[in-house]
């Protein structure tokens, strides 16, 4: 079985144009045009994940569930064309954990802070509730803890 290392070695000969940095935690930085892998972890699915963003263009989104159909094609890609020439396994749970991780992102940032409600997204960073009229912002918080502010009405 690969290791983590000897796919990158791999992965860096065959995709000169990405740069592969071992770090601790997987990302794909479209502004650098990097590709950084957890150096402690063998998540070869994770690392193909990421190189799949790299290979898709995938750059900024929108609207937040933008971000949701970005998460899927890299995964698709991923299991049905890197994971099959690399010999890995992608497994249809690993996918549906990190896509739900996505889904519960999503959820929380839509939650309108007054009533519960689900609210609908009008700006990037900003909600508005379509049953009491309550309009948030929601900073970025992919990587930390979600805050919503109420804005005036």
């Amino acid at each position: 079985m690969l290791s983590n290392t000897s796919l990158t070695d791999t992965l860096a000969q065959q995709f000169p144009e990405f740069s592969f940095v071992a770090s601790d935690e997987f990302r794909w930085s479209p502004d650098s045009q990097t590709v950084t892998y957890d150096r402690a972890s063998d998540d070869l699915a994770a690392l193909l994940h990421e190189l799949s963003h790299a290979i898709l263009g995938h750059k900024d989104y929108k609207r937040d569930i933008e971000l949701i159909g970005l998460e899927r094609d890299a995964w698709r890609y991923a299991s049905e064309k890197l994971a099959k020439a690399y010999r890995v396994t992608v497994s249809p749970d690993e996918i549906e954990d990190s896509l739900d991780t996505y889904r519960d992102w999503l959820h929380a940032r839509s939650t309108c802070p007054r009533c519960q409600a689900t609210g609908i997204q009008v700006k990037k960073h900003e909600y508005k509730c379509p049953a009491c009229f309550q309009k948030w912002r929601v900073n970025d918080a992919r990587v930390c803890a979600l805050r919503r502010y109420k804005l005036p009405q």
